[in-house]
Order: C-alpha cells, then structure tokens, then sequence
C-alpha cells in the first residue's frame, strides 16, 4: 500500500528533488530507511550504496526492484536505523528520505547517522514535517497523529524533524522547504556536522 499512497508525491514532486539529494553523492553511502525501493533508480553507477531497511516487506519490495534495476553497487540490509552495525566514520555520505517520520528514537538515529558519517561528509535529507506556519494544520497533524501512525506503518506527521536534526549537531549548507500534500510542508537539503 506504501508505492500507492505515495506514488502521486514520487511522480509530482519526488522525481524533481531526488536527483538532486541521491544523484550527487560518490563514495560510499548509507541510505537509512530504503522502504521499498523508490530511491534506488537515482543513485550514480560509481557510488557504493548500502541501503538499511528494518521491514522485512519493504525490504522484499526493494530487492525485487534492486533485482529489476540490475545495479550492482548497491546492497540492502536489514537493521534498524537506531543501531547501525557499521564502523565509526565508514561513510561519505547518510541519505534519510522520508523515513525520520517513522523511526522510533529520532534523536538516536540521528546520532547513528553522525557516527558513521566521515568528517566533512553530508547528511542528505528529504522529510515531511510538523505545519508550525499553520496553526490550523498543524493542529490538524497533531489531532491524526495517533491514528496515522497505525494506518501508515508508525509514520508521525507532526514531527519537528529540522529542529531535531540541528540538535542532534548538523548544520544546512543548503535547505528548502516545499509541499507534500494539503498543509503537509517538507524540507529537503543537505547538512554537514556542525
């Protein structure tokens, strides 16, 4: 149900911002929350990509999307993105696409997310975000809160995910924000450890 619900945003607005946050990387990068695959078409042919995923159902989807592309640079693997089974500083690049929304300790899979990062690395991000520009609408996120994250596999709508990504000690080179959806605004950019 997951390409369906977002497959109007991923063809809209995705497509745009993608190959802009996946298609400049090098090195090797550490997507964290692969889902089922979207990201995978974006990804340059000389980057080593390991993608973590901890659903055993979207990681299927994503390795038979994988298995379709062919590529072989990229990995997937299955862990949770608050414990990381990889060494301090093993990456050149941390990539979160709207997958900070469903973790369950945000603080700590951002502090994961710094550990393995190399100094002068870039954490990239696409993310939806709680509406403060709206009182109206982002009462409205706090109000389906609790039934969403049932409905759409632990997803919180009215996370502060900006705020909790410069405290866990990142700073944006660059950030814009956009729209998702109806009173739903995203942020999109690329960080550095402060």
């Amino acid at each position: 149900m997951y390409d369906r619900l977002t497959g109007p945003a991923e063809a809209r607005l995705m497509k745009k911002i993608r190959p802009r946050l996946m298609g400049e990387v090098d090195g090797r990068v550490l997507e964290v929350g692969i889902g089922t695959g979207a990201t995978l078409p974006y990804y340059p042919a000389d980057a080593t990509v390991i993608g973590v995923e901890p659903d055993p159902h979207m990681l299927k989807r994503a390795r038979a999307k994988l298995a379709e592309q062919g590529a072989t640079n990229i990995e997937l693997q299955q862990h949770p993105a608050e414990t990381l089974p990889f060494g301090d500083g093993s990456f050149d690049h941390v990539v979160f696409s709207l997958v900070l929304c469903t973790v369950r300790d945000q603080a700590r899979a951002l502090a994961e997310a710094r550990r393995v990062l190399k100094a002068g690395g870039s954490l990239r991000v696409m993310e939806h975000v709680r509406n403060d520009d709206s009182r109206f609408w982002g009462t409205m996120q706090d109000v389906i809160a609790p039934a969403w994250r049932w409905f759409a596999a632990g997803c919180n709508p009215n996370r502060r995910t900006q705020q909790a990504i410069e405290d866990a000690g990142f700073r944006f080179e660059w950030l814009e924000r956009t729209r998702i959806g109806p009173g739903t605004p995203a942020i999109y950019g690329v960080a550095r450890r402060a």
